[in-house]
């Protein structure tokens, strides 16, 4: 098991696609916004990181569109087919 840490968390990382990630990269992307999902998503598109947030159901903020469960839909459906992607999830401090 890999991880990393991003602004005091610490993230198991789940899959790395295509060696998709690039810490600075991430560091400057990661706001406050994602602070409360379990899961983050990071794809690249047109040499741009994009980040998406995912829940578990138990979680407060969960919301159906972010369901943990979509996650292989958000690639396959969001995403540049072939894309370089990422997917952490949020280790309890």
């Amino acid at each position: 098991m890999e991880y990393i840490k991003i602004k005091e968390q610490k993230f198991l990382i789940i899959k790395n696609y295509k060696e998709a990630l690039e810490n600075s990269n991430l560091e400057e992307k990661f706001t406050e916004y994602f602070e409360s999902y379990d899961y983050i998503v990071g794809d690249w598109s047109y040499g741009k990181l994009r980040l998406k947030g995912f829940n578990e159901k138990t979680n407060l903020n969960f919301k159906k569109i972010n369901d943990k469960e979509n996650i292989k839909e958000y690639l396959k459906n969001y995403c540049a087919y072939e894309c370089k992607y990422f997917i952490l999830k949020k280790e309890q401090n």
